[in-house]
């Protein structure tokens, strides 16, 4: 595939993952024999990106250790303050990007070089100033939901400790996938705040904000939802194990 130099991938690697009940970083947990974050930038590396960008945080070193010869950057997040402040510590190197950047989470090695691909061909084919790639699950536990208008637009993101119980009844959920237009991606997140149960910065206020700005913003729903599920705890990590066993 020939490179595309307009877009930076960033993907998010630098949380402890304490469910995992492991002191080993959640995304250097094996599924096939290797760390789900290897799969997660081999899945990035066969859109021939212009950059790939790993952000680490906990264990820094040593996940970097684990990934280094795969052709990524790195940034180091050293407070874990939320989702968009791990995106903010990457601005030294991509806030004067002039292309998109792609943002996922370092533990859905399940998730397909094809998605993504069809993913960003929506997203840029659209206009969209971002773009959330969603799925639909008949629990949706933990996630953020989809609020979309009366009209079926996205309208904002809204994670499951602030949501209202009409909201948390919500089955579309957030995927932790986001293409967004690097001009207007750094400027809203100077603009995020920490007004939130958990008193982070969170990457899903982009959405809203920019929405709220008048800028156009869209969703893009998987078909299949396994491709998106994370890795939060040792029983999410065997489901993962499975399906991926199953795709290869």
């Amino acid at each position: 595939m020939q490179q595309d130099s307009n877009i930076a991938i960033v993907i998010l690697a630098a949380g402890q993952g304490k469910r995992m009940n492991s002191e080993l970083p959640k995304v250097l947990h094996e599924i096939g024999g290797r760390p789900m974050l290897c799969h997660v930038i081999d899945s990035v590396q066969r859109l021939a990106p212009g950059r790939v960008v790993v952000v680490t945080g906990y264990q820094a070193e040593r996940v970097e250790d684990a990934c280094r010869d795969q052709g990524v950057e790195f940034a180091r997040q050293n407070e874990q303050l939320g989702t968009g402040h791990a995106v903010m510590q990457t601005a030294p190197l991509l806030q004067d990007w002039k292309g998109t950047v792609v943002v996922l989470n370092g533990d859905v090695p399940g998730l397909r070089a094809e998605t993504i691909g069809a993913f960003l061909e929506h997203h840029l084919r659209s206009g969209a100033a971002a773009t959330v790639l969603t799925a639909e699950l008949d629990d949706p536990g933990g996630y953020g939901r989809i609020v979309r208008g009366a009209a079926g637009g996205l309208e904002r993101i809204v994670e499951h400790r602030d949501a209202t119980e009409a909201e948390r009844a919500i089955r579309e959920i957030n995927s932790g996938l986001f293409c967004f237009q690097a001009d207007e991606l750094f400027p809203a997140l100077g603009r995020v705040t920490r007004r939130n149960a958990q008193n982070e910065y969170y990457l899903t206020d982009v959405v809203g904000l920019l929405h709220h700005e008048g800028r156009p913003v869209g969703a893009w729903r998987v078909e299949d939802a396994r491709e998106v599920a994370g890795v939060n705890n040792p029983d999410e990590l065997e489901s993962v194990r499975r399906f991926v066993g199953d795709q290869s």
